[in-house]
């Protein structure tokens, strides 16, 4: 058994794929980029913050993970949309271009604390201004990094992808499962 430092209910979909107990923690972090950081690092930081925050939470000997998302385009990072208008924005620049998703995972315990980095890159088509409004009229890209879930409706804008379907949806089971391997758990 483990705690998940997350409330995603995509990372919770993720962990009982591949049939991992877990129970979740709410943790609060202050999510914003240090000055000049880079993306590796600052979602790095995040997942690892994540992970401590979630074991000082629980005051646990169990193993904690955390896990962050972010998106990359063109050299801007994109966390989730502060509203309906930043969502439009954010898919406009997706648009007909491809963007890296960068999902950090982290694991923590009272003994280790260990972490992988993940990129994946995302090939979107060209999006028009009515596909884009209808889109954020579902509401769906509201809470997540880029302004949309590749596991949802927006799945008919991807043209392919370079990399790991989990870690764009918020949590790579490759990755994770190797942490939770080192870690001493049985995975299977």
């Amino acid at each position: 058994m483990i705690y998940l430092a997350s409330l995603s209910p995509r990372r919770c979909e993720l962990l009982e794929q591949i049939h991992i107990e877990y129970q979740q923690v709410a943790i609060k972090i202050d999510e914003t980029p240090y000055p000049n950081e880079m993306p590796q690092a600052y979602v790095s930081r995040l997942a690892l913050t994540k992970a401590i925050a979630g074991r000082l939470a629980v005051s646990t000997s169990l193993p904690v993970l955390g896990a962050d998302t972010v998106i990359v385009c063109e050299g801007q990072l994109f966390g989730k949309p502060i509203d309906k208008s930043d969502a439009k924005k954010m898919l406009r620049q997706l648009s007909g271009r491809g963007h890296q998703v960068m999902t950090a995972v982290a694991l923590v315990s009272t003994k280790y604390e260990r972490q992988r980095l993940n990129i994946s890159t995302v090939y979107f088509r060209h999006l028009c201004e009515s596909e884009i409004q209808a889109y954020v009229d579902t509401n769906e890209p509201l809470d997540k990094a880029g302004s949309y879930g590749i596991q949802g409706r927006a799945s008919i804008f991807i043209e392919r992808i370079e990399g790991s379907y989990s870690s764009v949806m918020g949590l790579p089971l490759f990755d994770t499962a190797i942490l939770l391997t080192e870690s001493g758990m049985a995975v299977f």
